[in-house]
């Protein structure tokens, strides 16, 4: 007889599970070496504290009603849950906090689409290091675990969440556009970026070319350059991409920029981030098999004014590159 489990959902037989205990324990071993405290939340928040920490996320969180009729959620990341747990324990502990979690999140998202509702993330946050040096540790972290577990041809790909947003500004959009064609560009739909921009009157078709090719522009420090020759490119852009290049120079000196794509088009679907963005990928996997990036104002949605940045690994996605590339 056959018992269905809900589509999104998958069970782990023994031989995959000690290769999957094998690879966690890697990944702790190389957050611990650098001082990060594994911690754990509860797999259940209240839906108000996903709600406050990205009201985006909370649309596709799995809710239902205790028995006292108070409005539960699975957690949907785990960033949010540190983010409360910091602001509600650490009050009488001066920062920086190093922490570090492994551990299952849920969305309800479309199996048809072959994503999971039910998806492991590995992963740090660094929270009381702001700007630069506190992105250039949590990239140097990230690349010290992509190594550990055998992923040394895996990309990290360093962008900024206000590049588009700055440079529509720049060309005096409107902020509806600007949200609008943000979705577009999270979701790498570029037909659809392109139709929300030719449909603006301030636009001429010149100009949509232009955008859509700022879009493209990735590589090393050299991007840089060419992005600031833009006939675009005005001054709030030009700023963020001063704030890329001192993110670069910090990557550099600890050593992790050779394996760092500058990527102006990158830009994450949570909306809880602000300033740099990475995302992780590997030539194994068709996937995005990670990312993070600086998360400032998170924490003052929860009463504390930390600056904060971090990455997740895709527990699921990291084993799969190990299998495809024979590791």
């Amino acid at each position: 007889m056959i018992h269905r489990i809900p589509p999104g959902t998958r069970d782990v037989l023994p031989d995959e599970m000690r290769e999957l205990r094998r690879m966690q324990n890697s990944l702790l071993e190389v957050f611990d070496g650098f001082n990060y405290d594994e911690i754990r939340t509860p797999t259940i928040e209240y839906a108000d504290v996903v709600e406050r920490g990205d009201d985006r996320a909370a649309g596709s969180a799995y809710r239902f009603f205790d028995d006292r009729g108070e409005l539960l959620a699975l957690r949907t990341d785990m960033t949010i849950p540190i983010a409360r747990l910091v602001a509600t324990r650490f009050g009488e502990v001066d920062p920086p906090y190093r922490l570090s979690y492994i551990a299952n999140a849920y969305m309800a998202v479309t199996p048809q689409r072959a994503q999971m509702r039910e998806f492991g993330h590995a992963g740090i946050e660094l929270i009381g290091v702001p700007g630069a040096a506190g992105t250039a540790e949590v990239t140097q972290v990230l690349s010290r675990s992509l190594d550990a577990v055998g992923l040394s041809d895996a990309v990290i790909g360093l962008g900024d969440a206000d590049v588009w947003s700055s440079i529509l500004k720049d060309v005096g959009l409107d902020d509806e556009t600007i949200e609008r064609s943000s979705y577009a560009l999270a979701g790498h739909d570029l037909v659809e970026l392109s139709a929300i921009l030719e449909s603006s009157d301030r636009l001429s078709s010149a100009q949509v070319d232009e955008l859509i090719a700022v879009t493209q522009i990735r590589g090393g420090a050299e991007v840089l350059d060419q992005a600031r020759r833009a006939d675009i490119a005005g001054p709030l852009f030009l700023g963020v991409l001063d704030e890329i290049q001192e993110t670069f120079d910090a990557l550099s000196s600890q050593g992790v920029a050779g394996r760092v794509q500058i990527d102006l088009g990158l830009l994450r679907d949570l909306g809880y981030y602000s300033g740099s963005i990475l995302e992780v990928y590997d030539p194994s996997v068709g996937q995005i098999i990670g990312g993070g990036g600086r998360y400032d104002g998170l924490m003052n949605r929860f009463g504390v004014d930390h600056a904060a940045a971090g990455f997740s690994l895709y527990v699921e996605r990291i084993h799969m590159a190990q299998l495809e590339g024979g590791r």
